[in-house]
C-alpha cells in the first residue's frame, strides 16, 4: 500500500513542481533551484564554520551547492522528471521509506549562506519533505560568512549572526535593522539571555499560528517576513497576550493592526496637518452621507496629578476650555492613570462612553495602539509627534515657530553675544526648535554664539550655564496661557547682576484650541477628510502659531524696540508671511544645509537632526541621558526615526 501512495505523491509533487516551471518561465525567472556556486565564489568569503545537526526551516532551503541533478527539480524542490525515470523511481522509493515505521533519518549535508540553505547531499530527500510541507529539514550544517560590506541584506545578516547563539532558531528572520535586539526585549528577556527549549517551541508555535492568519490575510504582497509582522503585533501586545489568544482572536488582532504591518514593511508617508481646518461640513460626510453627531463625549487620560505635574495642568485648563467653549454639545472626562496602568485608564473611559480619547503623553503610545486595536470605532489621539502608527492619530504644536520669535529676542538683548538654550529631550521637532532659536538670534546678533545644554543629561542645567558666564538663558515653555509665569524653569530671561529675574519672553501652549478644533472636526463630519485612507497613513497634527495652538508672551519689561519688532515677526508668523528657515544656513561641520533660495518641508524640519554653525553642543545619544529621561526620549527619539524610514507628506487642509 506504502508504495501506491508514494506514487501518487510523485504524480502530485510532479504536477506541483511542473507549474511551478511553467509560472517561472513565464514571469523571467529561473526555474529551478539556484546553484550556490553560481552566486558566490567561496574564495571570497569570510570563512566558514560548522554548525552540527540543525531543524532547517523547509522554506529557506533554496538551493543546490553545485549544478549537478538541479535540473530534475523545479526551484520550490519537487520533481521534474517524468514518472517512468529513474530519478522517479528513487524519489518513490524514498517517499516508500518516509511513510514506513523507519521513516527518512539520516540528515542532509548542506551549507547556509546569507540565511539561505544550499544543499550538497540529500537533495530527493528535500524534495519528498517538501511534498509534505515538513516545516524543517534536519541537516549537518556549514555556515559560508560573507564578507563585511553595506549591503543592507549583509549588515541584517550579522545582526542575525550576534542573534542565533541566543536562540538557536533560523525560523526568525527580520528585515530592518534593530529588530532582534527589539524581539529579546519584547519577550523580556536580558539582551544576552539565552533561549530555553520551551522558549523556542513556545515562539515557533506562536509564529506558525501566525503565520496561517498572516498569509490568508495576503501577507505574500507584505515586504518583509513574518519575523516583522509578528514583531510589529509584539510591539503593542505582550508575548504571554498573543500566545494566549485563541485562533480566531489571533485574527482578529492581526486585522486590527494589519495596516500598521503593511506600513512597518513599506513605510508610507506620515500624513501631517499643519492647520486647522476650513469651516463648513466635511467633504467625505457629505459624499457618504456619514451621520454627523450633535454630541460627544471626550476623554482625557493623565499620566501624573495636576497639582503635581505642570504638564498635566496644561492638559486639564485644555480640557476645560472645551467644555467651557462647547457647553453641553459636549462631556468631558478625565482619568488619572494610577501607577501609569494607561490601559486600564482608558478601558475606564471606554466603558464610560468615550467617543474620542485624548491620551496626553507620548509614553501612552503602546496603551493607545492596543485599544485602537481592541475598539477600531474609538478615535483615539496621543499627544506626540512623528508616530507611524494608522490606528491613532498624534498631535503636537510646531514650536519652532515660537522659538525663533524668541531667540529674536534674545539676540537683541544678549550683551555678551553669549545666550545659552536649555533643551529637554533629543527627540523628533527638538533640533528644529533649537536651530530656529539659533536664527532668530543671528538676525538681531549675528556674532550671537549659542551655549546648548540639555535637561535630560543633567540635572542642574541652569547651574551648568551660570558656570559657563551664561546670564540670558532659554528654559523651557509654559503649558497654558492662563498659568504662564515667570521662572527660571521656563521661558526666556536675563539673570541681573542682584540675582534678580529679568523676564523676556515665553512660549504658551494652548491645548483648549486645539482640542475644539478637534471635536468640531468630528461633529461636522471632516474627521475623515484628513488623509482620506487612514488605514493606509498615520496622521500627525502638527499646528503653529496661526492656529492659535502656540503663541508668546512678550514681558512688559522688553524695551519698546524690541517689543515692536516681536510683535511684527509674530504677526508674519501667524499670517504665513515669514519663514524662520528660509535663509543661508551652516550646519556644525560646515555643511551648506541652505542658500537661502528655499523653505524646508515638514519631513526635513520634523527629521532635523544637526544643528547650525554657532551652536555649541551636541545632540546626545539616548544612552547619555539620565534613565528617569529615556522613557520618553525612545518613543520619539531622532534614532528610531531614522531608523523606521518615517517620511512626512504635508496636508495644510486640516482636520
Amino acid at each position: 500500500m506504502s508504495r501506491q501512495e508514494a506514487l501518487h505523491q510523485y504524480e502530485l509533487a510532479l504536477k506541483l513542481g511542473q507549474k511551478y516551471y511553467k509560472n517561472a518561465l513565464i514571469q523571467g525567472q529561473y526555474p529551478y533551484p539556484q546553484a550556490l556556486d553560481e552566486i558566490l565564489d567561496l574564495n571570497f568569503s569570510a570563512g566558514q564554520e560548522e554548525l552540527g545537526i540543525v531543524d532547517i526551516p523547509a522554506e529557506q532551503i533554496v538551493g543546490t551547492r553545485t549544478r549537478g541533478r538541479q535540473a530534475a527539480f523545479a526551484g520550490n524542490f519537487l520533481p521534474l522528471a517524468a514518472i517512468d525515470s529513474e530519478f522517479a523511481s528513487k524519489w518513490i522509493s524514498l517517499c516508500e521509506a518516509h511513510l514506513s515505521d523507519e521513516g527518512i533519518r539520516d540528515p542532509i549535508r548542506c551549507f547556509e549562506y546569507l540565511g539561505r540553505f544550499y544543499v550538497q547531499e540529500g537533495n530527493k530527500r528535500v524534495s519528498v519533505l517538501k511534498s509534505y510541507d515538513a516545516p524543517t529539514i534536519p541537516g549537518r550544517v556549514t555556515r559560508i560568512l560573507p564578507a563585511q560590506s553595506d549591503d543592507p541584506a549583509v549588515q541584517m545578516y550579522f545582526e542575525f549572526l550576534r542573534f542565533y547563539p541566543l536562540s538557536k532558531l533560523y525560523q526568525i528572520r527580520f528585515t530592518r535593522a534593530g529588530s532582534y535586539e527589539k524581539l529579546q526585549e519584547r519577550m523580556g528577556f536580558e539582551p544576552d539571555h539565552c533561549w530555553t527549549l520551551q522558549e523556542q517551541r513556545a515562539y515557533i508555535a506562536l509564529q506558525s499560528r501566525f503565520e496561517t492568519i498572516y498569509r490568508r490575510l495576503g501577507g505574500a504582497s507584505v515586504e518583509g517576513t513574518v519575523s516583522d509582522a509578528l514583531l510589529e503585533c509584539l510591539q503593542v501586545f505582550s508575548f504571554e497576550e498573543l500566545r494566549a489568544q485563541s485562533g480566531q482572536e489571533l485574527a482578529k488582532t492581526l486585522e486590527a493592526m494589519w495596516a500598521d504591518v503593511k506600513n512597518a514593511a513599506a513605510p508610507r508617508p506620515i500624513v501631517v496637518s499643519t492647520a486647522p481646518e476650513e469651516k463648513g461640513q466635511g467633504i467625505i460626510s457629505k459624499i457618504k452621507g456619514i451621520a454627523i453627531p450633535d454630541h460627544i463625549r471626550c476623554s482625557f487620560i493623565y499620566a501624573y496629578p495636576a497639582d503635581i505635574s505642570a504638564w498635566t495642568a496644561a492638559h486639564v485648563q485644555g480640557a476645560k476650555e472645551l467644555k467651557d467653549t462647547l457647553g453641553d454639545q459636549v462631556d468631558v472626562l478625565e482619568v488619572w492613570a494610577k501607577d501609569h496602568d494607561y490601559e486600564s485608564a482608558m478601558e475606564e473611559a471606554i466603558g464610560a462612553g468615550t467617543d474620542i480619547l485624548f491620551a496626553t503623553t507620548p509614553q501612552m503610545v503602546s496603551a493607545c495602539r492596543k485599544i485602537a486595536a481592541k475598539h477600531p470605532k474609538l478615535k483615539v489621539l496621543n499627544c506626540g509627534l512623528s508616530l507611524p502608527y494608522t490606528g491613532l492619530r498624534t498631535y503636537y504644536s510646531r514650536t519652532y515657530e515660537a522659538k525663533f520669535i524668541t531667540g529674536a529676542i534674545a539676540g537683541a538683548m544678549a550683551e555678551k553675544d553669549q545666550i545659552g538654550y536649555i533643551a529637554q529631550y533629543p527627540i523628533v521637532g527638538v533640533p528644529a526648535e533649537i536651530n530656529a532659536f539659533t536664527l532668530g538670534a543671528q538676525m538681531t546678533d549675528p556674532r550671537a554664539q549659542i551655549e546648548l545644554v540639555w535637561s535630560s543629561e543633567t540635572a542642574d542645567p541652569v547651574g551648568e550655564l551660570l558656570e559657563r558666564g551664561v546670564t540670558l538663558i532659554s528654559n523651557r515653555d509654559a503649558g497654558d496661557p492662563k498659568h504662564a509665569h515667570w521662572a527660571l524653569d521656563q521661558g526666556t530671561y536675563k539673570l541681573l547682576d542682584d540675582g534678580a529675574l529679568q523676564p523676556l519672553a515665553l512660549p504658551i501652549w494652548d491645548w483648549g484650541r486645539f482640542y475644539e478644533q478637534v471635536v468640531r472636526s468630528v461633529m461636522k463630519g471632516s474627521w475623515n477628510d484628513l488623509g482620506k485612507s487612514q488605514s493606509d497613513h498615520a496622521v500627525n497634527y502638527w499646528w503653529g502659531m496661526a492656529s492659535g495652538v502656540i503663541d508668546v508672551k512678550l514681558s512688559p519689561a522688553l524695551p519698546e524696540g524690541i517689543r515692536r519688532l516681536a510683535e511684527h515677526l509674530c504677526a508674519d508668523l501667524r499670517g504665513g508671511f515669514f519663514e524662520p528657515f528660509r535663509c543661508r544656513i551652516l550646519d556644525q561641520s560646515g555643511r551648506l544645509c541652505n542658500d537661502g533660495s528655499r523653505s524646508f518641508t515638514t519631513d526635513e524640519l520634523m527629521r532635523m537632526d544637526w544643528l547650525c554653525e554657532n551652536v555649541h553642543g551636541r545632540i546626545p545619544q539616548i544612552s547619555d541621558l539620565r534613565p528617569e529621561a529615556t522613557d520618553t526620549a525612545k518613543i520619539m527619539s531622532l534614532e528610531k526615526d531614522r531608523m523606521d524610514g518615517v517620511t512626512h507628506r504635508e496636508d495644510p487642509t486640516g482636520v
